[in-house]
């Protein structure tokens, strides 16, 4: 089943292809300049830290929906091993093997191909089980550092959480930047909340899941405008689930991350988040959110941390 013709008419309108050079791996981080970061670090009033990652444990988020995307599964590989003879120091080491999108984390560029491309044009086969992603790995994104602005939109229509089939639009996001006073900016990287972490951290993951709200297809467009560096959120699909277009999966992954070349962050906890930016009534903030460098990996865990 080909991809409608909507879906080619949004993407030829966002597409980046080529904007940085034949070359680039990279997409909207290289919105995030020097003096991007400058801004960012002069938005820091308090120094409050707030963490919005969920803790990486053997019962996560995961559910078997995506097979082998696994929890973490953590062992001992040594406890309390005195390496050096009788009486010496004692180590202890462990070991874990996961899905690199298991929890809070970032896609890569490579995480979706359409069409037989991946941003850039450059060809699907590319990433093989040996080369993995040979371009645009999460190894590629470096300094994913910038201004951070929290688009609240449960709170923009007062409610803890939108229903499971709201599909967030561009119009939800302007209520949510009227909210917030501010104005997102070229070299932002946006954090959308929609409260659905809430049914995760209940203990409810078929319900965090499935179904969902989510970005609509109409959003990419709205990213495109605004320049924006990188959008993470608070579910486990990132775009609403099931679809607004009846068979048409993951058509804001393909738009993002093929067409734009911009990462997407899910899983991320951001309820602490709208509380803290709610009582300093103020939404944007330096945000630190690294992606762990595995050299041709399609996403990775992220610990990232608002300091306002």
């Amino acid at each position: 089943m080909s991809l409608p013709a909507e879906f080619h008419d949004i993407a030829k309108r966002v597409n980046n292809w080529g904007r940085w050079g034949a070359e680039d791996e990279i997409g909207t981080l290289n919105l995030i300049t020097d003096d991007v970061v400058r801004a960012a670090a002069a938005t820091v009033r308090t120094g409050r830290r707030v963490p919005l990652a969920l803790p990486l444990q053997e019962d996560g988020v995961q559910t078997g929906l995506i097979p082998g995307r696994v929890n973490p599964l953590h062992t001992m590989v040594q406890i309390n091993q005195e390496l050096f003879g009788p009486g010496t120091v004692a180590t202890s080491d462990d070991a874990v093997t996961m899905g690199l999108q298991a929890a809070t984390h970032w896609d890569a560029l490579t995480h979706v191909s359409h069409s037989g491309r991946i941003y850039n044009g450059r060809p699907a086969d590319s990433i093989t089980p040996h080369t993995r992603a040979r371009y645009s790995g999460i190894d590629k994104a470096r300094h994913v550092v910038s201004r951070g602005v929290l688009l609240d939109v449960a709170r923009a229509r007062g409610v803890d959480r939108l229903a499971a089939d709201h599909a967030v639009t561009p119009e939800d996001l302007e209520a949510a930047e009227e909210l917030a006073r501010t104005t997102v900016r070229a070299g932002d990287i946006v954090l959308v909340r929609t409260g659905q972490i809430q049914t995760c951290l209940a203990g409810d993951k078929h319900a965090y899941g499935y179904p969902s709200p989510g970005l609509s297809i109409r959003t990419p467009e709205w990213f495109h405008a605004r320049d924006v560096a990188a959008v993470a959120n608070d579910t486990l699909t990132f775009e609403i689930f099931p679809p607004e277009i009846e068979n048409l999966w993951l058509p804001v992954h393909a738009l993002d991350l093929v067409e734009m070349g911009m990462l997407q962050g899910q899983n991320w906890n951001l309820e602490e988040l709208s509380t803290a930016c709610a009582q300093e009534e103020r939404y944007a903030f330096l945000l630190s959110a690294m992606p762990e460098p595995f050299v041709g990996g399609t996403g990775t865990p992220v610990a990232p941390v608002a300091v306002l």
